[in-house]
């Protein structure tokens, strides 16, 4: 099973930013986003439990760096070539513009972008 970047389907688009998504790979959600340094995830995510991301998430930095913030008070830097793993009970700040894929559980992956998409339309983005 394989896909093209440019056929998974586009689920948010605005300037400097590209958010890809395709559901049912393999049992997972793929994701190929592209995220402008400033990109804050923190106020999007108010209203989850404990105001954080449930869903874990693997993946790959192709580009630029992100700041992870754990539940716990950890904060971690993800930086081009590096390989992680994103326990649930985070959320994220993009240091230098960034490229990543990333394969998430669908049902945890999906509550939490419904979640955002609704805070993003509450605050007018």
């Amino acid at each position: 099973m394989k896909i093209k970047k440019e056929s998974i389907p586009i689920t948010m688009q605005a300037p400097g930013t590209t958010m890809r998504a395709q559901p049912d790979f393999g049992g997972m959600t793929v994701c190929f986003n592209e995220l402008p340094k400033g990109t804050d995830f923190t106020p999007l995510l108010q209203g989850l439990n404990n105001d954080s991301c449930h869903c874990p998430h693997w993946g790959y930095i192709l580009e630029g760096a992100l700041l992870v913030i754990y539940d716990d008070g950890k904060e971690e830097l993800l930086e081009k070539g590096d390989v992680f793993y994103m326990p649930s009970g985070h959320t994220a700040i993009i240091q230098k513009d960034v490229k990543m894929i990333d394969f998430n559980p669908t049902k945890e992956f999906n509550e939490v972008i419904t979640h955002v998409g609704k805070k993003m339309a509450e605050l007018g983005g």
